[in-house]
């Protein structure tokens, strides 16, 4: 049986104030894990030292970025960085990458140049992949050249890189290239197809994604759906129901999960959508969690 698993994202009101209790928290109430997103300008933290932190108070707690940017990085840096996060806290080190980020005033924030964001997004991967699991690692790329990189401090057991995004490209993209997918602002029966065809892409390349490596970001609104919330499910997923994409309640919630479980997706990201308070998400996040397992 597959294993369904629920972690905490963490709201746009929640910044470095607060932040260590509130891991110390999800630690304590054993929540399976903790997803950091990239939103530079908002009050979230970081999410590498954000990551650094967490695992660093903690000793069963995962903890992932949902979605970090790669493209506009260093791939070899970046691989340092998770390399040591791994070697310090073994197996609870979840990232996330995708092409851009979310924000369009932040877009000019990771430069690649010009029309050429996936291709960097792409060589990134394949150097990220190759510098945490070999040794004396040559690349002459378009975008990257490396002559016999090795780094010594590579995780003992290899770490899954998941992708984001649901257009056509991102999909082939996690097929061919990641261990995962971790989409948003997906309907369930376009997840059903996101799956479908991530599978193909992975069989194209002659390699498979686990089963239980499908899973989907999603904010809970029980007060009511932000407008900055409407707006991004429009922009993001045009003429889906907002039904579909964002739950009003927690019973919504749950159902929805269970459609998404039929979809084939196992792990799920939820956040607070608005100013819910920490502790009363929390609680309805646990109730939620255990009558999902139950």
């Amino acid at each position: 049986m597959l294993k369904v698993r629920l972690g905490v994202g963490l709201g746009p009101g929640t910044g470095v104030a607060g932040f260590s209790d509130l891991v110390d928290e999800l630690e304590a109430a054993g929540v399976d894990s903790l997803w950091l997103s990239e939103i530079v300008y908002g009050r979230q933290v970081e999410p590498m030292i954000g990551m650094a932190h967490a695992l660093a108070r903690t000793r069963k707690l995962k903890v992932g970025t949902g979605v970090a940017v790669l493209p506009g990085r260093n791939p070899v840096l970046v691989a340092k960085q998770l390399a040591t996060l791994a070697g310090l806290a073994p197996k609870r080190v979840l990232p996330v990458f995708g092409l851009r980020p979310a924000r369009r005033d932040e877009w000019n924030l990771f430069p690649v140049p010009e029309g050429r964001r996936a291709a960097v997004f792409d060589e990134s991967l394949l150097v990220l992949r190759r510098l945490l699991t070999e040794d004396d690692v040559h690349v002459d790329g378009e975008f990257f050249q490396l002559d016999g990189v090795t780094l010594p401090d590579r995780p003992a057991q290899p770490l899954d890189i998941w992708v984001g995004g649901s257009a056509p490209g991102a999909l082939r993209r996690a097929g061919r290239l990641a261990d995962g997918w971790l989409g948003s602002f997906v309907p369930p029966e376009q997840a059903k197809l996101a799956v479908e065809a991530i599978k193909a892409a992975a069989a194209e390349a002659g390699r498979e994604v686990e089963e239980d490596h499908y899973g989907l970001a999603l904010a809970v609104a029980p007060d009511g759906v932000p407008p900055e919330l409407v707006r991004a499910a429009a922009d993001r997923a045009p003429g889906v129901d907002l039904d579909d994409l964002v739950p009003t309640s927690w019973d919504d919630a749950r159902r929805l999960l269970d459609r998404y479980l039929d979809a084939g997706l196992t792990k799920f990201v939820l956040r607070a959508a608005g100013p819910v308070p920490w502790r009363q998400f929390l609680d309805d996040f646990l109730s939620l969690a255990q009558a999902l397992h139950n």
